[in-house]
C-alpha cells in the first residue's frame, strides 16, 4: 500500500495532476490527495486548480461540477460507477416537468444532482451555504428546492421560508437508526450528537450541532467536549481523528447490522487506491459534459460561489 501511494504521488507530479477528494473517501485516498473537503470546499478549490489534470476522488456529480468549472481541463474519476442515490432520485426529464409546472418559482438545487439538473437551476447550494442563500432570496419569491427533502425541511425550519420540495433523499443519511442512536447515547451520556442536515428530522432533533461535513469537523475541533456521536458517512472520521486525536468519536449506528456499526456510502467506497492509480496512469475514465449543458450549469454554480463569499 505504501508503495502504491508513492507511485501515485510520483505519477501525479509527472503528469501535472491534482487530486481532489471528498471526506467520505477511504482514508488511503484522502492521504494522497492535494485537497480533502466538502462539496462547497471542493467546488471552490476546483476554481483555483492550475494543473492539467484533475483527478476527482468522489462521486460522479462532483467530478461533473469540477469539469463545468474547468471546461478546458481533463477531469478523471477512478470509477464511473461512483454514483449517488440522491442524484439518482431526481431524473432531469421529470425535474424539468416539475419546474415547468411552477414557472414563477426560483429553482434552487443542492449540488448533489446531475449536470442536466443543474442546467435547469437558478442557483446551486451546498449544505454549508443553503440557509444563507435561501435567506438572500426576496421573501415574495416562491422557491423550488431539490433534490433533498430532508435538507429542504431543515432549511425551511432555519429560514422560516415555505418551499416546494422535490421528494428525494440520500440513502446513507436515511439509514440511521433512531432507536439504536438513543441507546448509544444512553451508553454515552457525556457525548454530543452531531449530524448532517441530509439526515431525517427525528435524527436532527437529537443533535447538539447540525452542519456540513466541514462544519462538523470544525465543531469537534473548537468545542470543549471530548466525546461525539457523528451522524454522517463514516469516512469523515479519518479527517476528524487527524484533527482531534485526543477526542472520542463514535459513528452513529445504522438500521443495517454491519461490521462497522455505521452508515457507509457504497458509491463513495467504489473508488479504491488501486483504481486511483490506474485512473491517473491511463487518464481514464474521463468526465465529459455536453457543451450546452456545461454552459447552462455553470451559471447557477457561479452564483453559488459568488453568494458564498
Amino acid at each position: 500500500m505504501k508503495n502504491l501511494k508513492e507511485r501515485i504521488l510520483k505519477l501525479k507530479k509527472e503528469k501535472n495532476a491534482v487530486i481532489l477528494a471528498h471526506y467520505y473517501q477511504e482514508s488511503d485516498i484522502q492521504d494522497v490527495s492535494d485537497y480533502v473537503g466538502d462539496s462547497l470546499g471542493l467546488s471552490q478549490e476546483a476554481m483555483q486548480v492550475h494543473a492539467d489534470i484533475i483527478v476527482f476522488a468522489g462521486v460522479h456529480f462532483m467530478a461533473e461540477t469540477a469539469k463545468i468549472l474547468n471546461p478546458g481541463k481533463k477531469v478523471i474519476l477512478p470509477d464511473l460507477n461512483a454514483g449517488c442515490s440522491l442524484a439518482d432520485s431526481c431524473p432531469a426529464n421529470l425535474f424539468q416537468q416539475f419546474t415547468q409546472a411552477h414557472p414563477d418559482h426560483i429553482v434552487i438545487t443542492y449540488v448533489n444532482c446531475s449536470a442536466e439538473v443543474k442546467a435547469l437551476t437558478d442557483i446551486v447550494v451546498t449544505s454549508s451555504n443553503a440557509v444563507k442563500i435561501v435567506n438572500s432570496i426576496p421573501k415574495d419569491k416562491p422557491i423550488i428546492f431539490a433534490p433533498d427533502k430532508n435538507l429542504g425541511k431543515y432549511v425551511m425550519e432555519q429560514t422560516g421560508r415555505e418551499m416546494l420540495l422535490w421528494d428525494g433523499a440520500c440513502v446513507v443519511h436515511e439509514a440511521f437508526s433512531f432507536d439504536k442512536l438513543i441507546e448509544l447515547y444512553k451508553q454515552n451520556p457525556d457525548a454530543q450528537i452531531i449530524a448532517h442536515p441530509e439526515s431525517e428530522t427525528h435524527i436532527l432533533k437529537t443533535a447538539s450541532y447540525i452542519g456540513s461535513t466541514a462544519g462538523m469537523i470544525e465543531y469537534v475541533k473548537t468545542n470543549p467536549g471530548t466525546k461525539f456521536i457523528v451522524a454522517t458517512e463514516v469516512g469523515i472520521l479519518h479527517k476528524m481523528k487527524l484533527e482531534v486525536p485526543y477526542k472520542i468519536l463514535i459513528p452513529a449506528p445504522s438500521n443495517e447490522d454491519n461490521t462497522c456499526a455505521c452508515s457507509q456510502c457504497g458509491y463513495m467506497k467504489v473508488n479504491t487506491l488501486q483504481k486511483l492509480y490506474d485512473c491517473l496512469l491511463n487518464e481514464t475514465p474521463e468526465i465529459k459534459v455536453p457543451a450546452d449543458i456545461m454552459k447552462k450549469a455553470f451559471v447557477p454554480i457561479e452564483r453559488m460561489l459568488e453568494l458564498s463569499k
